[in-house]
């Protein structure tokens, strides 16, 4: 208990410091458009600024010295770019730092401990709960206080770095207009239409956050990928309706001062306007294609638009110079580390040793694991079937649980699209083939769960939404038949169309622990389409085996068992062979261009250097830790026997036991989510909603103080 205490006390310090860094480049965001810095500050960073690493005369964005004091004023001066470029590279090595020290876990630490530990938080939770309230604010969804508290304050500071780089743009518009003899509104337009593509960059810096799956950063704030995949929605529509009126405003300022030739050039010493217009259509192409009618609808072609990314990041680094761009490197060298990750492990085919069919029209996929691979409910993970599709990746919740099922590891697909139905018609055929190749990422999810500290647990599904509250429920059964501790009453009030979907309750426990369940378990289940039983038996489950084969794997963590460090180590390594390539690169290519002639070294070809480079080095780092895990994992997999599981002899061996006769089944209405939790009694409540968007909002309207709202979904 001391020894967990020491580390949540060592956790909560680096977390407080790389707060404390953060705050402090927000600091800096803040004061950068102000007087204060343009009179004072910047002249101390062009006295004291001489570094061969990242300044040079004239060069990124702008350019001061020998391109001229007028640029300066258009763009920024270098020096500010060089300032944030290493700024920005000491940010991301404190959150390296800190990943370092959070991936100190206490092993072999008892439920019992954590317990204890859960409790004294719980309390101090009690006097913040107010802040977790969730709210339903429109054009947000369900929102928690704190969370519209920070979007507050983040459109803040927007408005903030826009109104005041337009202040101070605005006092040099006489001289600029006179210079290029325009109106001096025709320059207003000039100096708005740049103060908007600015902003927009500071909306990007934010963008990758939230996407990358295996972040090393959402852990330490306790938040997943696909609980924040919302924050990437919100910034993502701001940040491309702002790249879209500097755009626009661009247009109308050339229209009107006769100046459309603009948008052909590609200055190579200067701001490229054909780069940044490529980078605008893509971004466009993109950002249509995110609308919820068209992303469910079309789910393939909102799928296939959003590798535009790709092209939109290298024509904007081409469009404003790498030195600009640099604001946003945390972020995105993060997520690019990630996706490279994701590549290595989806070259795998894992090993699918059966399916279960059920009468819903609904399949269990079993595939082996590593005994090394542990996860927390709720976990999801993403399937890649190439006989239907090459480049679909889909993410599915894991319903089995690492602690029962040390080899095995299930999830459940209900056809509800056009891909599942393809699956499933595959699978269910007459003629099912032997094997079925299969790649997956992740898994990814929570880095704790906090289920234990409630009283009473009341999950509220609708269909499918059902699936994260059986990985809940299989972790909570092997706690209460493990330990000797006590775990919260659970109401699951299960909501299906049809009498057929009741058959993914069967699938709550694995059949080797259903007789060993000591939960308090109650079950609600409503059928809203059917006034009452069928009459006609329903079909049983049917189960596939799959013959092994001797190409595919168990899923294996990517980055071995001590994943944070091996992470942490491709995040430092990594970035210091950046840092040295990237100084090598510029001391013995661009400095002497820039030395010795009057032009300066090409942005464009700077540019794309720098993307190499970074490229090269995630790639080194990357490939050489993964490359010594997969050798590792290569000598457990010998070791996992190709042949029938235990779980396999019992599914074919026993007959299927349900848990459908200790439910209460209810026919044709929708349950009263309004009186059932008003008849919840105890203290410390939560509720877990997976279902519906209209679900979910319904029951987060309802909660009251003793109550705990948790929604899960996963927004793609």
């Amino acid at each position: 208990m001391a020894s967990s205490g020491i580390i949540t006390a060592i956790r909560g310090a680096i977390l407080l410091l790389a707060l404390l860094v953060f705050l402090g480049n927000i600091m800096m965001w803040i004061i950068m458009p102000t007087d204060t810095y343009y009179n004072n500050w910047l002249l101390h960073i062009l006295a004291h600024t001489n570094s061969t690493f990242f300044t040079r005369k004239g060069s990124q964005v702008g350019g001061v010295g020998e391109r001229g004091t007028e640029r300066s004023r258009v763009r920024f001066p270098l020096p500010t770019l060089s300032w944030l470029s290493m700024r920005h590279a000491e940010l991301l090595l404190w959150f390296t730092f800190g990943v370092v020290c959070g991936c100190v876990q206490p092993e072999g630490l008892s439920v019992q401990s954590a317990l204890e530990e859960r409790a004294a938080s719980s309390k101090r939770d009690t006097k913040l709960r107010f802040l977790k309230r969730p709210m339903i604010v429109k054009g947000l969804g369900i929102v928690t206080v704190t969370e519209l508290t920070l979007f507050t304050c983040f459109i803040a500071l927007c408005v903030w770095y826009f109104a005041y780089y337009v202040r101070h743009w605005f006092k040099q518009v006489s001289v600029l207009s006179m210079a290029r003899g325009e109106k001096m509104w025709q320059t207003k337009l000039d100096r708005v239409a740049i103060v908007t593509g600015v902003t927009g960059n500071l909306c990007l810096t934010f963008l990758f956050y939230p996407v990358t799956r295996g972040s090393s950063i959402l852990p330490m704030l306790g938040l997943t990928s696909e609980a924040s995949i919302k924050y990437h929605i919100w910034l993502g529509n701001i940040t491309m309706a702002l790249f879209t009126a500097h755009g626009f405003l661009y247009i109308v300022y050339w229209t009107i001062t006769n100046r459309l030739s603009e948008m052909l050039k590609w200055d190579d010493h200067y701001v490229s306007n054909i780069a940044g217009e490529i980078s605008l259509v893509c971004g466009l192409g993109l950002w249509v294609t995110t609308y919820p009618n068209i992303r469910r609808k079309m789910f393939e072609l909102f799928l296939y638009t959003h590798y535009l990314y790709i092209l939109f990041i290298i024509f904007f680094i081409l469009h404003t110079g790498i030195g600009f761009a640099c604001i946003m490197l945390p972020g995105f060298y993060l997520f690019v580390i990630d996706r490279y990750l994701r590549f290595l492990q989806s070259r795998q085919k894992v090993r699918l040793v059966s399916v279960r069919i059920l009468p819903c029209e609904t399949i269990e996929l079993n595939f082996t694991k590593s005994r090394g691979l542990n996860y927390n409910p709720t976990s999801t993970i993403f399937i890649n079937v190439p006989l239907i599709s090459k480049l679909q990746w889909h993410p599915f919740t894991i319903t089995s649980n690492s602690s029962l099922e040390a080899e095995r590891l299930s999830v459940i697909i209900k056809c509800e699209g056009s891909w599942s139905k393809k699956l499933y018609d595959v699978i269910s055929s007459p003629s099912s083939i032997d094997r079925l190749q299969v790649s997956v990422e992740g898994p990814y999810g929570p880095a704790t769960t906090n289920f234990l500290r409630h009283d009473m647990l009341v999950m509220i599904s609708g269909g499918s939404g059902i699936t994260p509250f059986i990985s809940i429920i299989r972790e909570l059964t092997f706690i209460s038949s493990t330990q000797k501790c006590k775990t919260p009453k659970i109401m699951l009030i299960s909501v299906f169309k049809n009498s057929s979907n009741l058959s993914m309750l069967d699938l709550i426990l694995p059949i080797s622990h259903s007789n060993s369940c000591n939960l308090d378990l109650q079950i609600e289940a409503y059928v809203t389409r059917e006034n009452e039983p069928p009459k006609n038996k329903l079909k049983p489950i049917q189960t596939i085996n799959f013959k092994p084969n001797s190409s595919d794997l168990p899923i294996f963590p990517t980055l071995g068992p001590n994943s944070w460090l091996w992470l942490c180590t491709i995040i430092a390594s990594s970035f210091v062979v950046f840092l040295v390539l990237l100084g090598l690169f510029t001391q013995y290519v661009v400095y002497p261009v820039d030395k010795n002639t009057n032009k300066l070294y090409s942005y464009t070809k700077k540019g794309l250097m720098n993307m190499l480079l970074i490229c090269l080095s995630i790639v080194i780092a990357a490939s050489g830790v993964f490359l010594w895990n997969k050798k590792q994992n290569a000598k457990e997999a010998d070791q996992i026997e190709d042949t029938k599981s235990t779980d396999d002899i019992e599914l074919e061996s026993l007959p299927l036991q349900s848990v459908i006769k200790s439910i209460n089944v209810h026919y044709g209405h929708r349950p009263n989510l309004k009186s059932i939790l008003s008849e919840v009694k105890e203290s410390n409540v939560g509720v877990l909603v997976s279902g519906p968007k209209k679900m979910r909002q319904d029951v987060a309207a309802i909660c009251s103080d003793n109550i705990h709202f948790e929604s899960i979904s996963f927004t793609w």
